[in-house]
């Protein structure tokens, strides 16, 4: 009995040779890689998108917020699967978001601690894998992020 509640250490799971710098410590993953979506708005750092050739985006904070939850609301019908959910996620990145990562279905690939905004990093690192977040707002407009490992 008491075997099967010990706790397995980190250091106790050797993890295979890709995955080495990716290794989980007590203070979360070194790194996320995590699929967004952006939507822009007239009060964002840089207020054009690439979908509209860099054209000024004249949409309030608040529509681009209303537009994230109607996508939202797609994207909660596919959360039991996993499959599903990263199929549908990528499809509406890619037509929808202002990011040029849309390019690549939303894939921002991996990255470290203190690579994105705050609010950003918070919300990806604070993800399980396969989580959807709710909308997080940054200097650069109003995001949701899928984390995939």
């Amino acid at each position: 009995p008491e075997a099967a509640t010990a706790a397995i250490k980190t250091e106790d799971v050797k993890p295979s040779a890709p995955d080495k710098k990716r290794r989980t410590g007590s203070s979360g993953p070194s790194e996320v890689r995590v699929l967004h979506i952006l939507r822009k708005h007239k009060d964002s750092r840089r207020p054009s998108s690439w979908r509209t050739n860099n054209q000024p985006i004249t949409i309030t904070r608040e529509e681009a917020v209303e537009e994230l939850n109607g996508l939202l609301e797609i994207l909660h019908e596919d959360q039991a699967n996993p499959e599903n959910l990263i199929a549908t996620f990528k499809e509406l990145a890619s037509e929808e978001s202002d990011c040029s990562s849309a390019k690549r279905n939303g894939d921002l690939g991996f990255f470290g601690r203190k690579k994105m905004r705050p609010e950003f990093e918070e919300a990806a690192f604070g993800l399980d894998i396969n989580q959807l977040s709710g909308i997080v707002e940054t200097a650069s407009g109003a995001h949701i992020l899928l984390r995939l490992e």
